[in-house]
């Protein structure tokens, strides 16, 4: 029994001893699902940026937690040429959370790993920012700050995703994560959900 103890004693030192702290960041490519008010929406450029502890459960198995800054939303862009110019007009949607994501990943080889995990989400911020411009000349910007009561400030995603370390310490990671709960409070039958394909490097500290 205390060779049980031993072993298991030395097992969870080794592991504690495996994990491994890192920093990250990149880009967002993200979208609202079936939101009425924009019919006509695309993706908008974001980013993201943090921390995280990446833990070996086995030799093949490890989970990392994250704690990511996530700046979400959609974007609708018009153009119109009336007497030879140019007038473009875009609207954007910026949903600023504080994402905890907890990634299961699997180690196909030392470099190479797959992970997919839940996602959680905490708003920090809502705005809407609007731009005019003719012929490539901004006419007008301005930042909008929305009610934060209209929205759940509680936000909840599956990810899925895949890394390479090209070092043991620095790798491109690349994550899609789908929105599950509505981020509105009253939505008009709607159900407005983030997605969005995540793309960037990440960093470990230490061997």
């Amino acid at each position: 029994m205390k060779k049980v103890f031993l072993a298991a004693a030395i097992a969870a030192s080794s592991l504690t001893f495996a994990q491994q702290f890192g920093i990250k960041g990149g880009m967002n490519v993200s979208s609202l699902s079936k939101d009425s008010n924009l019919s006509d929406q695309s993706s908008k450029i974001g980013f993201n940026a943090g921390v995280f502890l990446n833990a070996p459960l086995s030799s093949d198995f490890s989970i990392q937690p994250e704690v990511i800054y996530n700046d979400l939303g959609s974007k609708v862009d018009r153009t119109s040429t009336v007497g030879g110019n140019n007038y473009t007009a875009s609207y954007s949607r910026n949903l600023g959370y504080i994402s905890v994501p907890v990634m299961f990943q699997y180690n196909a080889t030392p470099q190479f790993y797959l992970e997919a995990g839940p996602q959680m989400g905490f708003l920090v911020n809502a705005e809407d920012k609007y731009k005019s411009s003719t012929n490539g000349n901004t006419n007008n910007s301005t930042i909008v700050p929305l009610n934060k009561d209209n929205f759940n400030n509680f936000d909840f995603g599956v990810g899925i995703g895949a890394g390479y370390y090209f070092t043991p310490q620095l790798g491109i990671t690349a994550r899609y994560v789908a929105g599950v709960t509505d981020i509105l409070k009253n939505n008009n039958g709607d159900s407005v959900k983030n997605n969005a394909f995540q793309v960037g490097l990440a960093y470990k500290f230490g061997k």
